[in-house]
């Protein structure tokens, strides 16, 4: 998801009550949910789609769930302790609790990899030990109703805190809501992928506004692919040698190593373009798309 649904979520956790057990609380529960994301620094190394095989991956499984609160813990209990010896410590701060930031910043981070492994893109759950990919098909990656009920939701909680009221449970309420709102997009997926049956796979993958829809992709395992009946693509995948593309072409091993349901098309300037049933476009020549070298696909294969 979203580095702001990420945050809403790590601060309606807080307003649930759990920012009332150590100091630094919010930082720890808000910043937690987003550190899986540090991955992104990758853009400045990588190149072309090599970002697409980096991310959602080392920094979302199961030993960064671990290491990674523990730096940010460490991290504000040391600016705590840095404030206090200069006389800068806010006086309305609770006193700071190791155990508890690392319990709240350990919540924070597991949300993170809960929340991608809810859309289409996937999500490396248990890297380092395996690379397989993940999919939930719940929600699209930025939903705007998820922000508007948990903006909602912040609001209102922190209203009535202001007011002296039961903000608590309005947080909770707002998980509560949020956790509905979840499992009735993921029936609305289940009933999509049981209605068509002549797939050996179907990604229901949900669009930016109309929660309730899907576009149905088909998914054969070796292409052709459709969505919503729709063939995609005009070159076969066998056209081209992907194996031998791949072994030659970084970049084209990249691609493959993320892609779910590749597709190839062949421009008007006899370009091949190699890109994913989720988000077709092949003529974008984007971020979710790699060109394969044309040796690799002159002859059709048998």
């Amino acid at each position: 998801m979203d580095n702001l649904t990420h945050s809403l979520v790590g601060a309606v956790l807080g307003q649930a009550g759990l920012k009332r057990r150590t100091g630094l609380a919010m930082p720890a529960l808000i910043i937690g949910a987003n550190l899986p994301d540090v991955d992104a620094a990758c853009f400045f190394w990588l190149e072309g789609v090599e970002h697409l095989a980096f991310r959602r991956g080392i920094t979302h499984g199961p030993p960064a769930w671990v290491l990674l609160p523990l730096v940010l813990a460490g991290l504000l209990w040391a600016f705590d302790r840095w404030q206090a010896k200069r006389g800068r410590r806010p006086e309305g701060r609770l006193p700071v609790h190791f155990g508890w930031l690392y319990a709240l910043a350990f919540i924070g981070c597991l949300s993170h990899p809960a929340l991608d492994w809810l859309n289409v893109y996937g999500i490396r759950l248990l890297e380092p030990f395996s690379s397989r990919w993940f999919y939930g098909d719940v929600l699209f990656i930025i939903d705007v109703w998820l922000w508007a009920l948990l903006i909602g939701g912040l609001w209102l909680s922190r209203r009535a805190e202001k007011r002296g009221g039961q903000w608590t449970r309005i947080g909770r309420n707002t998980l509560g809501l949020m956790g509905l709102y979840l499992v009735a997009n993921f029936a609305i997926s289940e009933l999509d992928r049981q209605g068509n049956t002549s797939f050996g796979e179907t990604i229901s993958s949900p669009p930016p506004l109309a929660f309730w829809d899907r576009e149905s992709i088909g998914v054969s395992g070796s292409g052709p692919y459709f969505i919503n009946g729709e063939k995609l693509g005009n070159v076969p995948l066998n056209a081209c040698d992907l194996d031998a593309a791949r072994a030659a072409d970084g970049q084209v091993e990249a691609f493959l190593f993320w892609s779910r349901a590749p597709v190839i098309d062949r421009l008007d300037d006899g370009t091949y373009m190699l890109g994913d049933a989720r988000y077709y476009d092949p003529r974008a020549r984007d971020r979710f798309s790699v060109e394969v070298p044309a040796r690799f696909c002159l002859e059709p294969r048998s």
